[in-house]
């Protein structure tokens, strides 16, 4: 395959996809491409597309098509990804963004689409008790007697809770996903390219199974 492997990431909010792309990512050698993490980042630097985008994230909404392909399209140009390929994790999120996406890709096109899949009733236990590192982005789960201030052991940075990660924004991004991301599945499994990974388990017995995915069908 020209250009190394190249990975796209499904799954529900809190289905793991960013632990397991990051983990994947390392495991093939390529860059992890977190288009959440490019926004967020964006947001905390107060760029022109982070004023853009704040308000729409606080809402748990997508945002605009235009605006992600192109943060795509600049990434995915850079020589470490150009060369080695990449695991994208948050992007596509809609039929347009897949169909743009395929065209920018025409000449080294994506290898592999997994569908990490674990049940809504799952994940949103899980994103209700996530919490974040302001500073390096480390994931956490509260516990019963949640710290407070909570210092993250990595850095030393604030431990909080996500603005999008309140019952109300978590239910609303989960209606999102299903009304406007899910058709995706269909999109890709009608192409032969849908490959459809168990979320639920240990960390290392879905990355396991994720390995074996890419390995078996390279």
């Amino acid at each position: 395959m020209s250009g190394g492997v190249r990975i796209i990431m499904f799954g529900r909010q809190g289905a793991g996809k960013g632990t397991q792309s990051a983990r994947l990512a390392e495991h093939f050698g390529v860059p992890h491409i977190s288009t959440g993490e490019m926004l967020r980042n964006a947001v905390k630097q107060d760029s022109v597309v982070g004023r853009a985008a704040k308000s729409v994230l606080d809402r748990g909404e997508l945002v605009d098509d235009d605006l992600m392909v192109s943060l795509v399209q600049g990434r995915i140009g850079q020589v470490d990804a150009r060369v080695a390929g990449y695991v994208l994790d948050g992007f596509p999120r809609t039929i347009a963004q897949a169909a743009a996406f395929d065209s920018l890709t025409e000449a080294r096109p994506v290898g592999f689409v997994i569908d990490l899949d674990v049940a809504r009733e799952i994940v949103l236990v899980r994103l209700s008790g996530r919490r974040v590192c302001e500073s390096c982005s480390t994931n956490y789960t509260a516990p019963e007697n949640e710290p407070k201030p909570w210092i993250c052991e990595k850095c030393g940075g604030s431990v909080v809770q996500r603005t999008d990660d309140t019952e109300q924004a978590i239910n609303h991004r989960l209606d999102v996903y299903e009304a406007q991301t899910a058709p995706l599945i269909t999109f890709y499994h009608g192409r032969g390219a849908l490959h459809v990974v168990d979320g639920v388990g240990s960390p290392d017995e879905v990355f396991g199974r994720l390995t074996s995915v890419v390995n078996l069908s390279k």
